[in-house]
């Protein structure tokens, strides 16, 4: 393959892949858009013209097979990832996945491996992209020994919103498309992970508000998938870590990320990624400034085709770190369903 020449097949132009993927890639010198699978012909002749892509194929399995391509981008739902990864990289195309990453533990762990069994292949997940801002700077803050030693972890990411009992069935109530991906609980354990490291041991409690809604087609159907969930976990750093995840917390108060440590505590505003931080003979928290040249920002396109040209390494995020946050995710579910607590890795 001609490393400068980067031709990429596009599978499942979702809103995304649309919004980023596509005009980031296409923006990258030497990468051309070549190929594009949707859900139907029709939307995907529709997104080729939108995005002037030359060549449109009926399903993904003929694009991912088709010797026009050096890479696959997947921007469908997860229950497709690992097929489409799976068989592009037995097709020996690089892979770069929409996040969350699978179904379950289990497939993400097929992804891992084959992309083990193909190691001159580039593969990476999509990252949390909330937190991209700020991580250098927490993590150069704990690692300066700001906080001391990390005791408390508590992430509130929760939506203000009331129960909704008629909005219709969407993807992410349904298990079958989503697998154990719960509201925003894989992304902000990746976050979590960036700063604090992996959690070894999961409690969680779960609630579906509305157990029934109907599909698109008027259907009524079962809905599996939880509207709130809190978590109480063990981290490797040794630290307790309290998670809320909630899309029916009706007026609920900012979200947040508390860091609480022997010696400093810090604060995240969610809303405005502004950190505030104070030690241990401080009376209240006072804004932290970041210099622009600290924080960080959206470039997954850029580190992709620089990961395949060999100018740098993927690390937001490797198949190895979405795999962890798919054990997470599974963890939390399968605790709630036993009642037990759940060691990690699964």
């Amino acid at each position: 393959m001609d490393i400068e020449r980067i031709r990429v097949g596009i599978v499942g132009a979702g809103a995304n892949t649309r919004l980023k993927h596509i005009p980031g890639l296409k923006a990258i010198p030497g990468v051309e858009i070549v190929s594009v699978a949707n859900r139907s012909r029709e939307s995907s002749e529709s997104v080729a013209r939108e995005s002037g892509i030359p060549k449109v194929y009926d399903n993904w399995l003929e694009l991912v097979e088709a010797e026009d391509t050096d890479a696959i981008c997947i921007g469908t739902w997860p229950y497709m990832h690992c097929p489409v990864t799976l068989a592009a990289l037995e097709n020996d195309k690089h892979v770069l996945c929409e996040a969350r990453m699978a179904l379950n533990a289990a497939e993400a762990h097929a992804m891992l491996e084959a992309a083990r069994q193909h190691p001159h292949l580039v593969t990476q997940v999509v990252p949390a992209p909330h937190t991209l801002a700020v991580d250098r700077p927490i993590q150069k803050l704990i690692t300066a020994g700001y906080c001391g030693e990390i005791l408390a972890v508590e992430v509130r990411a929760v939506q203000p919103n009331f129960v909704d009992r008629e909005s219709p069935l969407h993807w992410r109530h349904d298990a079958d498309l989503s697998g154990f991906n719960t509201l925003t609980m894989g992304i902000w354990y990746e976050s979590m992970m960036r700063w604090v490291g992996p959690a070894t041991r999961v409690m969680a409690m779960t609630k579906v508000c509305v157990p029934h809604r109907k599909d698109t087609s008027g259907v009524l159907r079962a809905v599996t998938v939880p509207d709130h969930v809190d978590i109480i976990a063990n981290l490797a750093c040794g630290a307790i870590a309290h998670l809320r995840f909630s899309a029916v917390t009706g007026l609920a108060p900012t979200n947040e990320v508390w860091l609480f440590g022997t010696e400093g505590t810090l604060r995240l505003d969610t809303s405005t990624l502004e950190i505030s931080g104070g030690r241990r003979r401080d009376k209240e928290l006072q804004t932290v400034d970041v210099p622009e040249e600290e924080r960080g920002g959206w470039r997954v396109e850029e580190e992709f085709v620089n990961a395949i040209r060999g100018k740098e390494r993927v690390t937001c995020t490797s198949f190895e770190d979405g795999a962890r946050y798919m054990e997470f995710t599974e963890a939390v579910i399968r605790s709630a369903q036993s009642g037990q607590a759940m060691s990690l890795p699964l």
